[in-house]
């Protein structure tokens, strides 16, 4: 895309997802950390349904800590690598209190340093909770940079260079969220509804979908 379609498809998706926002349940910086952990090759959905109860029981890192790791095992035992992941979540909970005090730090290299949390994880946090204009790449972005044109790229790395240095300034923060929506739901990865697609004029994917056709019962029953 020229720098002039990337303005307009990501304007088109603005206006396809007015209120765009992550649709994992948090409520500070910590329990979306922690949402964003648990969230690696798992849906949000699978892990909505299980923080409730986790920050219920502990809201904060010291109640994390003190919860342990068989405490968070059982309460997430429903998603994926979760053993692993209780133990992530324990130990960033530590590392929190031992090196920032308890706070979420708002740097992507003490992010980093975190147990459990990678590049995608900490750009999420700083965008989500510290507005900061990241651009996390997930597989859903991933799919839909290289597919439209919008910025491509082999690996993670280089489509998250690509996009950084191609999306305006501007736009780069919520675009996040609109990449995300529009690749989960739209652009889809066995076969993109392009028919439900408000950005298809900038995009560059030669083989755009059609409206299926719905057929008429073969056998309809008679009155």
């Amino acid at each position: 895309m020229k720098p002039e379609e990337v303005r307009l498809f990501l304007a088109d998706l603005a206006k396809a997802w007015p209120n765009a926002e992550t649709e994992l349940l948090y409520s500070d910086p910590f329990s979306l950390l922690v949402a964003v952990v648990l969230s690696a090759q798992a849906t949000d959905a699978s892990v909505n349904r299980v923080t409730p109860a986790l920050f219920a029981k502990a809201p904060t890192p010291a109640a994390m800590v003190q919860l342990g790791d068989e405490g968070v095992g059982a309460l997430i035992r429903t998603i994926g690598l979760w053993r692993n992941k209780a133990k992530n979540v324990v130990e960033l909970s530590r590392q929190l209190l031992a090196r920032h005090n308890g706070a979420v730090p708002d740097t992507r290299a003490a992010l980093e340093a975190l147990a459990g949390v990678g590049r995608k994880t900490a750009n999420v946090v700083l965008n989500v909770a510290f507005n900061q204009p990241t651009v996390p790449v997930d597989t859903h972005v991933f799919r839909l940079a290289n597919r439209t044109g919008l910025g491509r790229g082999k690996t993670v790395e280089a489509v998250e260079a690509a996009l950084e240095r191609r999306i305006p300034t501007d736009m780069i923060r919520d675009s996040h969220h609109w990449l995300i929506l529009q690749g989960r739901y739209v652009c889809k990865a066995r076969k993109p509804e392009c028919w439900r697609c408000a950005a298809t004029t900038p995009c560059l994917f030669p083989a755009k979908t059609e409206r299926p056709v719905i057929k008429p019962p073969k056998n309809p029953t008679l009155v």
